[in-house]
């Protein structure tokens, strides 16, 4: 009889209150490291949107070029 509570205590003491509280402390952690990630998620857009921006830019001086210097590139391509 002894030696089962030598298990079934610190099993109970284990599912009961250590257990809960890993999984609420863990999820807790994911859920500030999801918050946090938004504002970099929108950093990250900005910077791809400048990008993006730059490069139609550099599309658009490309064409413009190509069209002083050879008014029909478009219909050989």
């Amino acid at each position: 009889m002894f030696s089962s509570m030598l298990f079934i205590v610190p099993a109970v003491v284990l599912v009961g209150f250590v257990l809960p509280l890993w999984l609420v402390l863990h999820y807790v952690t994911v859920w500030r490291q999801h918050k946090r990630g938004g504002v970099t998620d929108a950093a990250a857009l900005n910077e791809i949107e400048t990008v993006a921006r730059r490069l139609e830019d550099r599309i658009a001086t490309l064409e413009r070029v190509l069209d002083a210097e050879d008014p029909a590139w478009r219909e050989k391509a």
